[in-house]
């Protein structure tokens, strides 16, 4: 999918959700798992958009060595966003049977800022 046509249909909440659902399965060739691994590490160095949480999903579906290194380089980066997405996504690539939901999201931001006492990432 061109970018034209990505930006197209992503400003519709549900066709977003649904094409980023569609590309988090398993057994993707090559070049297509290196462009979802760039897709889920420039995710990361944004601020939240809606459904920006269903990248997990993408994460899941293409975690290796080489996502999980871009991730730890966010998570240690100067950026506050990078640095809470990226903590979120690799927590949760570790946790493989813990849901992507509001719930555990809102529960592990408490959990890293009272861990954290210096934590300054966006609220």
């Amino acid at each position: 999918m061109k970018e034209a046509q990505w930006t197209e249909h992503a400003k519709a909440w549900g066709a977003k959700q649904s094409l980023i659902r569609l590309m988090a399965v398993a057994g993707h060739d090559q070049p297509t798992r290196a462009k979802l691994i760039d897709l889920v590490e420039v995710v990361v160095q944004r601020a939240y958009r809606c459904k920006d949480r269903e990248y997990v999903r993408v994460a899941r579906a293409v975690d290796g060595e080489d996502l999980r290194h871009r991730l730890h380089a966010a998570a240690a980066s100067d950026n506050p966003w990078a640095r809470l997405h990226a903590g979120y996504i690799l927590w949760l690539l570790d946790r493989p049977e813990v849901p992507n939901t509001r719930h555990v999201w809102r529960t592990w931001v408490a959990e890293t800022s009272g861990r954290h006492r210096d934590f300054s990432g966006p609220r």
